[in-house]
This record gives structure tokens, sequence and C-alpha cells, in this order.
């Protein structure tokens, strides 16, 4: 019988691009169910940002993209924390992360409870904050 992988990422995902796209679709080819941690608006400020969509609709939005399974708060930046709460098997993150020191320190933690972390390419050319940018250079 074939067990059921549960695979989790996160995301501010701020003006919804390509780049998000491909990171859900990429992750539920890996996994028979996905579950999206969608970070909650006080939390975006770890980034030193502010969403210009606020939390709802960008949770609104991921749940309607056919790859996502279930979307759930991302209420703080403690990646553990949301294993213990989802009992996920792999976290899927940007390849941008791959080797530095919070993700390698992630690493060694999640392989203490059997979950794999799998880096999946990053869009080169599109992010929110090249959005961000582009929108402040037009309404300069």
């Amino acid at each position: 019988m074939h067990k059921k992988i549960i695979g989790y990422t996160t995301g501010v995902f701020d003006m919804f691009h390509i780049g998000h796209l491909n990171l859900l679709k990429n992750a539920k080819q890996h996994c028979d169910y996905l579950i999206v941690g969608v970070t909650i608006d006080s939390l975006v400020a770890y980034k030193n940002k502010q969403a210009i969509i606020p939390f709802e609709e960008r949770k609104v939005i991921v749940e309607h993209i056919d790859f996502v399974d279930y979307v759930v708060p991302q209420k703080t930046m403690h990646k553990m924390e949301a294993f213990h709460e989802h009992h996920f098997d792999i976290m899927f993150v940007g390849s941008d992360w791959k080797d530095t020191e919070t993700w390698n320190r992630l690493e060694e933690e999640f392989a203490d409870v059997g979950v794999e972390i799998k880096y999946l390419p990053y869009t080169a050319g599109t992010s929110s904050t090249v959005l961000r940018e582009t929108l402040q250079k037009i309404n300069a």
C-alpha cells in the first residue's frame, strides 16, 4: 500500500506571479497532498516589507490554484512548529535558499524527524520585489 506523501511550502504570495505558480506546480509533482502556508500580514514584516495584497485575499488566490490541496496561515517563521501541526514528509523551498545558514540548520533539524527538504528551481527574472520596484518606477 502506498503511503500518501504530504508536502509543505510557505510564502507571502504577494502580487501572485509565475514564480509562485512554478513553485507550487513543481512541489505538487513531488507529493500527493500539498499544504501551503500563506504568511500573515504581521509576519511579512520579517522581510522589512508590507504586503500589498491583504492576507485574506492572498489566501483565497492560493486556495484556487489547482496544485494546492490545503492552505493554512503561516503565523511563525519556526518551520518545526509547522511540522508538528501539519505532519508533512517533504518541505519545499526555492533553490535561492540552498546552502544558506538558516536552511542548512533546518536540513539537520528536519533530518532528525525524517522530513526531506527539497529545493525547487527559482524562477529567475520575476519576483514580488521586481514587481514592486517596477510599479514604483511607473508611478514616479
